[in-house]
């Protein structure tokens, strides 16, 4: 089963489907998967190349309808799919009739030697009015097991990630049935550079410091900017065009409506404009907020589990961990849409848009080259250093200088146990990065071997939005454990 050339990446994903799909005994019992990932992040386009390569039945369910207009456009679907025309007369049937019929039409129609395929998109959104499936999918699959239903694959698919993981939780009637459980996660940014068609490596870094690996957004925007001098008005044109439906706040808001939990939205946006703002603990989110830490813990714990907010904890110092915004389009609405949003709605798009840019270097483009050299670290380092086994768990830290009472701030740190193997510092900052960076590095190394970190192996990494000075080349081409990084380098077109 090839993936089909457009869909950008998913090399391990399409493999682990294939193998869900077509491995064991393709007579045998039904099999039970599950597909989960935030709005637009191809799960549809993934799926229905499945179904189109194996012959399956695809089915999008539709949010806020009715139980019995499911049924009806479920059971429509399904007549289509064998061949029975479009219209499906009287009251539809039940949903226990509606699954086995559907298993049992796509094993009878399946093509010689593969396996009946049935994928159930948005089922979150059918769920809400037929909170039973589950229960009857489940009876299913156990009659399935014992040779008194239909075999085949059965693939559930949706966006809101909670529902999704709660399908496989606790005591829930699916959990210990699933074969395959796959979150399908934004692309990497060298790969969202191939789906935007950019060759220009800080053009691919500004858009995706905007909108991240996902591929829905680009079918729906103007074009990718060819070059870094296009890219402010791809921005106005797309990112902050209220008629457009790609415009940041109504993006952000469809994104907080996929999850059943988030009701009180103003409370939602507040707390991700905190965090984006610089509030990285409940207690500064709280504060920043009008609200005590303790009330603001469930709706983290709900923005950390929609995929919305991401935890990470200093690697060198035992500290609490900080809180950050993991999604770029809700990063850049809530910083520069948002505050900006009557401007924006007079159609000042562009005046917004060159006031906001030193918020957008230094609030958006600077740490989201943090994040890109740590994932440079972790994704492509360990083959294009020689490293085949990685370096560890990467991330960031500091480390405190007692003679010299400062902290010092890491970037990209990756450590395994005592061991330190990296360390590097990411700046997106106009200036070209120099020697005094380097000996900074060098200083930071010297205090973790005093603080009882093995360094022995150690690799300074620089990495650069605009490059580097003379000297500081030359030191580095003469010293092995040093290594470069500009924005060629780090998107692997060196």
């Amino acid at each position: 089963m090839d993936k089909p050339s457009q869909i950008i990446g998913r090399h391990r994903q399409w493999r682990a489907i294939e193998h869900f799909l077509l491995g064991g005994d393709r007579d045998g019992p039904l099999r039970l998967g599950l597909v989960s990932g935030r709005r637009r992040t191809g799960k549809t386009q993934l799926l229905t190349a499945v179904c189109e390569a194996l012959g399956g039945l695809y089915i999008a369910c539709v949010q806020d309808e009715g139980d019995r207009a499911a049924r009806r456009r479920f059971a429509s679907a399904l007549a289509r799919h064998a061949g029975l025309g479009e219209t499906v007369r009287g009251e539809p049937e039940s949903w226990e009739r509606l699954l086995r019929a559907a298993l049992d039409t796509v094993t009878r129609l399946a093509p010689p030697g593969l396996p009946g395929v049935l994928v159930i998109d948005e089922f979150p959104y059918v769920m809400s009015n037929a909170p039973q499936l589950p229960s009857l999918i489940q009876h299913l699959y156990d009659d399935s097991q014992r040779g008194q239903a239909p075999g085949g694959r059965l693939i559930l698919c949706g966006s809101a990630l909670s529902v999704m993981h709660t399908l496989l939780s606790g005591t829930k009637p699916l959990r210990g049935r699933a074969m395959m459980d796959m979150r399908l996660n934004a692309l990497d940014y060298r790969e969202a550079a191939r789906l935007w068609g950019l060759d220009d490596p800080e053009a691919a870094l500004r858009v995706h410091a905007c909108v991240g690996g996902i591929p829905g957004y680009r079918p729906l925007m103007t074009g990718g900017p060819v070059s870094a001098d296009h890219f402010d008005t791809w921005v106005t044109d797309n990112l902050l065009a209220v008629d457009v439906s790609v415009f940041t706040r109504t993006e952000v808001d469809y994104l907080l409506r996929e999850d059943p939990r988030i009701t009180a939205r103003a409370l939602y946006y507040d707390i991700l404009s905190a965090v984006a703002q610089g509030a990285h603990t409940p207690a500064k989110i709280g504060a920043a907020i009008g609200r005590d830490s303790n009330a603001v813990r469930y709706p983290i714990g709900v923005l950390e589990s929609a995929g919305y907010l991401t935890r990470a904890q200093d690697l060198i110092r035992s500290r609490k961990p900080t809180l950050s915004v993991c999604d770029p389009i809700i990063r850049f609405d809530r910083l520069i849409t948002a505050p900006h949003l009557g401007q924006l709605e007079l159609g000042r798009a562009e005046q917004v848009w060159r006031a906001a840019a030193p918020t957008f270097r230094s609030n958006i483009l600077g740490p989201h080259l943090e994040e890109l050299a740590r994932d440079w670290v972790h994704r492509f380092a360990p083959d294009e250093l020689g490293r085949p086994l990685g370096f560890g768990t990467v991330g960031f830290g500091s480390v405190q200088d007692n003679a010299g009472r400062a902290k010092h701030d890491i970037d990209v740190i990756a450590t395994e146990n005592t061991r330190v193997h990296l360390i590097g510092e990411a700046k997106a900052t106009l200036a070209r990065r120099g020697l005094p960076d380097l000996e900074r590095l060098d200083g930071i190394r010297d205090l973790l071997s005093r603080e009882g970190h093995d360094t022995t192996d150690l690799i300074i990494a620089l990495f650069s939005v605009t490059g580097f000075t003379p000297d500081l080349a030359r030191t580095a081409a003469s010293r092995a454990d040093v290594v470069l990084v500009d924005l060629p380098r780090l998107y692997g077109i060196a």
